[in-house]
């Protein structure tokens, strides 16, 4: 086993890394985004039955977006899911218009045509390959035609 190389196989990828304490970097950067939701809310309206009537959902759908798992996914991935699932078509039509000779036409395998033969060179000769060795030796000042 000496000549081998010895990697470390990272473990627990799923789990995230706490920063304070038991919050994670996600959970953290949701309640910073959801405390100045409500600070912009306190400054521009102060108003407290504006602050509990749109400030509390506001501060609800921070806990739920940051806290609540289902099935150990994160409700965001889950909303996520939900909202790709509502755009997409629920009803599904099958076309009949297609006849049974054009349904044989679409199972035929496509043709390819076969690739084209490769190009064979013609091998340099002795004469001809010192001329470039010098062309190139001497920079290009050498001009095999003087």
């Amino acid at each position: 086993m000496a000549g081998r190389n010895q990697f470390v196989v990272p473990q627990f990828l799923d789990v995230e890394a706490k920063i304070i304490g038991p919050i994670t970097a996600r959970q953290f950067v949701i309640f910073l985004v959801v405390l100045l939701l409500e600070f912009l809310l306190y400054r521009i309206f102060l108003s407290l039955a504006v602050i509990l009537i749109v400030g509390l959902p506001i501060l609800g759908l921070g806990i739920l977006f940051a806290f609540f798992k289902v099935n150990g996914q994160p409700f965001h991935y889950i909303l996520l899911n939900v909202v790709q699932t509502m755009r997409k078509p629920r009803l599904r039509v099958w076309d009949k218009t297609l006849s049974d000779a054009d349904i044989r036409v679409f199972m035929l395998p496509p043709v390819v045509a076969p690739p084209p033969p490769p190009v064979v060179k013609s091998p340099i000769e002795k004469g001809r390959l010192a001329e470039l060795t010098l062309v190139v030796n001497t920079g290009g000042s050498y001009n095999p035609e003087d």
